[in-house]
C-alpha cells in the first residue's frame, strides 16, 4: 500500500535514491573493512597456531575476546556517536581498529593475542549498532531493510575478498622476514585507516546537514520518520537500565545472542573445519569461502527486498534460520569433502541474511529516543554469545579431538533461534501494520 499523491511518492523515491547512492557505498566499504579485520584471524589461524603453538582453546578464547571487548563498550560508544555525530565517531572507530588489526602481526604469546583481540573489539565497539541508529535517521521502514541489506553484503563480500587474497598473502611466508600470517594482518589492516579518513571527510551526519538533498526531500524524510515514531509511541524511560528491562530489547538481544553463537563460531573456524574434516588445501578453501560469499550476497539482497516490499521481515528471517540449522547439522554429520562443502555453502548462503533482516527491525520495535541505547544493549547481549561460543567450541575440540560435537550443538542453537524469531514476529504482528508507511 502507498500513501500520498504521485508527486509525494516521486519526491520520496528521489530522496531515497540519493541517500542510497551517497551513503551506502561508504558504509558498505567501512563494514567490509570491519568484517575483514574481525575474522581474518580465521585464515591466519592454521599457520599462526602452528608457528606459535596455540591450542584450539587458546585460539577460541582469543577469537572470542574480540566480542567481549565489543560487548563491554557498545553502549558507551553509541552514546559517544550521538554526542559527536556519525561522521566523526565512525571515522574514529575505523582508524583505531585498523591500527590494532595491523598490530596483530606482532603477536608472539597467548597473552599478547588475548590483549590485542580484546582491544580490537573495544576499538570497533558501537560500529554496527551505530550504523543501525544512523540509518534510522535516514531511511523510513519501507526502505530500511533494503538499506541494511545493501551494507550488510559487506560480510559475505569480505569472505570473497579474503578467499581471493588470503592464500596469496599466506604464501608470502618468509618474504621480508615476516611470516605469511603477519603479512595477512598488515595488508588487511592498514587500508582501514585510510578509509576512515575518507569517511570523516565525506559522510553526512544527518539529512539536515547533507548538501545534496533538496529542502522538500529533507522534509519528506522527516515526515515519514515522524509517522513511524507516532506508531511506536513515546517510551516511559530511555536510559541504560530501562533498556535492559525492556522486554523487546531482551528478546531481540536473545535473538542476537543465539545468532552470534552460530554465525561467529563457524565463521572463525570454517577454514580449520574444511582443512581438517574435508582435507582441503588453502587454495581450495579460499575458492569455497569465496563462492559462499557470493551466495550470501544474493541471499541478503533477496531477503532485504522481501522484508521491505512484501513485509515478510520475521518470517523471512525464520526460514533463513531454519536453513542455517540444516546447514550446520549437515556439516556436523559430514565425514567427507563433498557433503561438508555443501553444508558450508548452505551455511554461507543463510548466515548473514538472518542478522541483516532481524537488525533492520530494531527501529520498528524501539522509539528513536531509546534506539541508541537499545540498539547498543541488543548488540551487547549479542556479542556475549559471540565471545562465549567460540571459547566453548575450542574447549570441546580439545576435549574430543573432533569438530562434530560443536557443530551438532550449534545446529540445536539454530533451532532455538528460529523459535525466538517466530516469537518476535508474532509480537510485531499485534501492532499496526507497517505497510501503511510504504512509498513503493
Amino acid at each position: 500500500m502507498s500513501t500520498g499523491n504521485s508527486a509525494d511518492r516521486a519526491l520520496g523515491r528521489a530522496a531515497m535514491n540519493k541517500a542510497f547512492w551517497r551513503i551506502l557505498p561508504l558504509i558498505l566499504i567501512a563494514y567490509l573493512c570491519a568484517y575483514m579485520d574481525r575474522v581474518n584471524v580465521s585464515f591466519a589461524a592454521a599457520q599462526m597456531n602452528q608457528d606459535l603453538q596455540f591450542s584450539a582453546t587458546i585460539y577460541g578464547l582469543g577469537g572470542g575476546l574480540f566480542f567481549l571487548g565489543y560487548a563491554l563498550f557498545e553502549i558507551p560508544s553509541n552514546l559517544m556517536l550521538v554526542r559527536f555525530g556519525a561522521r566523526q565517531w565512525i571515522a574514529r572507530i575505523m582508524i583505531t581498529w585498523g591500527l590494532l588489526s595491523a598490530a596483530m602481526m606482532f603477536v608472539q604469546t597467548p597473552l599478547q593475542f588475548y590483549v590485542l583481540r580484546f582491544l580490537l573489539g573495544v576499538a570497533e565497539a558501537g560500529f554496527y549498532p551505530g550504523v543501525i541508529f544512523y540509518f534510522a535517521s535516514w531511511f523510513p521502514p519501507c526502505h530500511r531493510s533494503r538499506a541494511v541489506s545493501r551494507f550488510f553484503i559487506a560480510s559475505p563480500l569480505a569472505s570473497v575478498v579474503m578467499g581471493a587474497v588470503s592464500g596469496w598473502l599466506l604464501g608470502l611466508d618468509g618474504t621480508g622476514g615476516l611470516e605469511g600470517w603477519q603479512w595477512l594482518f598488515l595488508v588487511q589492516g592498514l587500508p582501514t585507516v585510510l578509509f576512515g579518513l575518507i569517511v570523516w571527510r565525506c559522510l553526512p551526519d544527518s539529512p539536515a546537514s547533507s548538501h545534496w538533498l533538496s529542502q522538500p526531500e529533507k522534509d519528506w524524510i522527516q515526515r515519514e520518520l515522524a509517522r513511524e515514531q507516532a506508531l511506536i509511541g513515546e517510551p516511559a524511560r530511555h536510559n541504560v537500565l530501562a533498556a535492559f528491562r525492556n522486554p523487546r530489547v531482551l528478546l531481540l538481544g536473545a535473538i542476537g545472542f543465539t545468532a552470534m553463537c552460530v554465525v561467529t563460531t563457524i565463521v572463525l573456524n570454517a577454514p580449520l573445519v574444511l582443512a581438517e574434516t574435508g582435507r582441503l588445501d588453502v587454495s581450495s578453501i579460499g575458492y569455497i569461502v569465496g563462492l559462499g560469499g557470493l551466495l550470501g550476497v544474493a541471499a541478503i539482497l533477496i531477503c532485504g527486498n522481501l522484508a521491505d516490499r512484501a513485509g515478510y521481515r520475521w518470517s523471512t528471517a525464520a526460514w533463513c534460520c531454519a536453513g542455517l540449522g540444516v546447514a550446520v547439522l549437515t556439516m556436523g554429520l559430514s565425514t567427507s569433502t563433498v557433503p561438508l562443502a555443501i553444508g558450508y555453502l548452505m551455511f554461507a548462503t543463510f548466515c548473514f541474511a538472518v542478522p541483516s533482516v532481524t537488525s533492520s527491525g530494531w527501529p520498528e520495535a524501539l522509539h528513536v529516543r531509546e534506539l541508541a541505547v537499545g540498539a547498543a544493549a541488543i548488540n551487547t547481549i549479542s556479542q556475549i554469545g559471540a565471545f562465549s561460543a567460540p571459547f566453548a567450541w575450542g574447549l570441546a575440540r580439545d576435549a574430543t579431538g573432533s569438530f562434530q560435537p560443536g557443530l551438532i550443538a550449534l545446529s540445536l542453537v539454530a533451532a532455538i533461534l528460529t523459535g525466538l524469531i517466530l516469537l518476535m514476529g508474532r509480537q510485531m504482528r499485534r501492532r499496526e501494520p507497517r505497510t501503511a508507511l510504504a512509498v513503493a
